[in-house]
């Protein structure tokens, strides 16, 4: 009997939209030095499922981060 070729693999998804990515990168850079902040938030929800009481304490650590920021600003 012949031996039956499996089907190739489906092609791989297209990358993640590439203008959206460059742009978040854009976004992160902006908030300087809350960037580390924002980071540490958006791995908390990923590690979360998005569940964001679990992840208060960053997202208050990036609050204060960007009143710091914006006082800072105005100064």
């Amino acid at each position: 009997m012949d031996r039956q070729q499996t089907p190739n693999a489906p092609p791989s998804p297209p990358p993640v939209h590439q203008d959206d990515a460059d742009e978040d990168d854009e976004t992160v850079k902006q908030l300087n030095e809350c960037s580390s902040v924002y980071l540490s938030l958006q791995d908390c929800l990923i590690n979360s499922d998005r569940n964001w009481r679990v992840c208060q304490k960053e997202v208050q650590a990036l609050k204060a981060c960007n009143e710091r920021r914006q006082k800072d600003k105005r100064s």
